[in-house]
């Protein structure tokens, strides 16, 4: 089987002002890039081929897979979908932080933010920040576009799309790079790791850090570690 490398993007520039980002198609910031350039040189030194990329609708992921294959001196073709691209936070999207848990209190705040299952209240239709989303956003199917999700709405369009678009590759023998998001890859790990409903509010994926993956012949995990051991987080296996 191929090896999988899942990379959160690097640090974008409402990550830094600890801003709740979702569909909002920020940039990096200069410490993402940074992080995107190790992110490349990491896994150059792996010493194997990337044959197959896949990343999402946003430019900070998309940047971040143009950095690593430009370090790795590849070709710079890849897949893009809307089905990996981050959670869509509803009207929590554009907010700070630390100021929603003041205002909301912090049970309500870890709700909305880590549970499996309870979504944020949706975005208006006229909310300012759906014209800072992404122009690929067009090509959507009508009527696809959320207004707000949970980590489980997530999941259900993660998953299917590497099932039917990812996998296959791998079963090819092939190595897949996905460049995607913090909950995006949260739902995949939930998937790939058999994490629980209750366990998966606790998994944080570190950016700009590939975390990679090997598998047996029937798709069972055999092997996972994220590249740079100084900035891991601890991955739950059958929690």
């Amino acid at each position: 089987m191929g090896k999988l490398i899942l990379t959160r993007h690097g640090q974008s520039v409402w990550n830094a002002e600890n801003r709740f980002t979702g569909w909002v198609d920020v940039d990096l910031s200069d410490k993402g890039v940074s992080e995107a350039e190790k992110a490349g040189e990491l896994i150059k030194n792996l010493n194997i081929n990337i044959d197959v990329s896949f990343t999402s609708y946003l430019k900070r992921a998309i940047k971040t897979l143009t950095v690593i294959l430009q370090k790795n001196n590849l070709e710079l073709k890849f897949n893009t979908s809307w089905e990996i691209n981050e959670r869509h936070y509803g009207s929590l999207t554009g907010l700070n932080k630390t100021e929603t848990k003041n205002k909301i209190g912090e049970e309500q705040f870890k709700k909305y933010r880590r549970s499996w299952n309870i979504s944020p209240p949706a975005m208006s239709d006229n909310d300012k920040n759906k014209s800072l989303f992404s122009p690929l956003n067009s090509s959507i199917p009508i009527g696809m576009i959320p207004f707000t999700e949970s980590l489980e709405d997530t999941f259900n369009r993660v998953i299917p799309y590497y099932e039917k678009q990812i996998k296959v590759h791998l079963t090819e023998n092939k190595n897949v790079l996905i460049s995607a998001h913090g909950n995006s890859l949260r739902a995949l790990c939930k998937y790939l790791f058999k994490i629980s409903d209750t366990k998966i509010n606790e998994l944080e994926i570190p950016t700009g850090n590939p975390l990679i993956i090997e598998f047996d012949d029937k798709m069972k995990i055999l092997e996972f570690h994220y590249l740079d051991k100084n900035r891991s987080k601890e991955i739950f296996f059958n929690q």
